[in-house]
């Protein structure tokens, strides 16, 4: 068995990731590291693989007929790619919350209590205790407190998904990942993601797919950019966003295409 590998203050790495969907090859030999405490923000245009690397991280990609995988993917240096990894477990410590809103058909407080309930927790004074805690640390609390017992649908498009985060996050996730999660929200309700999202990273590793430059600038630590397949350049964003190293990564962030 080979000894961990662990880099200094990475949470994540992506090894040699090749992935297929039946016959065809998505990604091609993604190397990537993810720092602890971190945002690292995933680019490139539609298609480019980010989405699909993205569920890589927690093996979502598990649940399509057809779909392979190979390479490693170490989680505090221990490989998340093999048939012994607990999958529940695993996507426990790497939570996600996808581009649309998707609570459950129940109230607001059964929501983000469904996954504590699942893995076992029954005491109601430590259920209540984390459904509170973790709809401030997403920044909604006291939007929807006195609608704790009301359906969750009854809230808007950004308050069902900074929900959507708050039931992720119940279950103290280690990383959380976000597929392009205010695409589908107005201005402020976009603002106050990004706020939330600014605040979790003392907490989280976080990683984000967004097809908005502003986005990435503004709220990420690190940036990738992918382009068919494969990444094509990495790095801290300030950096990849002022002298990227390449041309093809300049064309795409000042919007020449993608």
């Amino acid at each position: 068995m080979k000894a961990p590998d662990t880099a200094s203050g990475t949470k994540l790495r992506a090894k040699n990731i090749d992935f297929f969907y039946g016959r065809s090859q998505a990604l091609q030999d993604i190397n990537l590291d993810f720092p602890e405490n971190m945002v690292t923000a995933l680019i490139g245009p539609s298609g480019c693989g980010k989405s699909t690397f993205l569920r890589c991280l927690n093996r979502m990609n598990d649940l399509i007929p057809g779909a392979q995988a190979k390479g490693d993917i170490l989680l505090d240096g221990q490989n998340i790619n093999t048939p012994q990894t607990d999958v529940v477990s695993l996507r426990r410590k790497v939570g996600m919350v996808f581009q649309k809103p998707n609570p459950f058909p129940k109230t607001v407080f059964e929501n983000v209590a469904y996954g504590l309930r699942v893995n076992g927790e029954t005491r109601s004074s430590v259920i209540g205790d984390k459904v509170e805690a973790s709809l401030r640390r997403a920044a909604i609390f006291d939007e929807i407190k006195d609608r704790l017992h009301t359906s969750a649908l009854g809230l808007s498009g950004g308050q069902q998904q900074r929900l959507c985060i708050a039931r992720a996050l119940a279950v103290e996730p280690e990383v959380l990942l976000m597929d392009e999660p205010a695409s589908a929200l107005d201005p402020i309700a976009t603002q106050k993601i990004e706020e939330s999202v600014r605040e979790l990273k003392s907490q989280l590793t976080i990683i984000i797919v967004t097809h908005n430059m502003q986005q990435a600038a503004r709220i990420s630590d690190r940036t990738a950019f992918f382009y068919m397949g494969r990444l094509i350049e990495e790095g801290v964003t300030d950096i990849m966003f002022t002298r990227p190293s390449l041309r093809q990564t300049e064309e795409y962030i000042t919007g020449r295409f993608g």
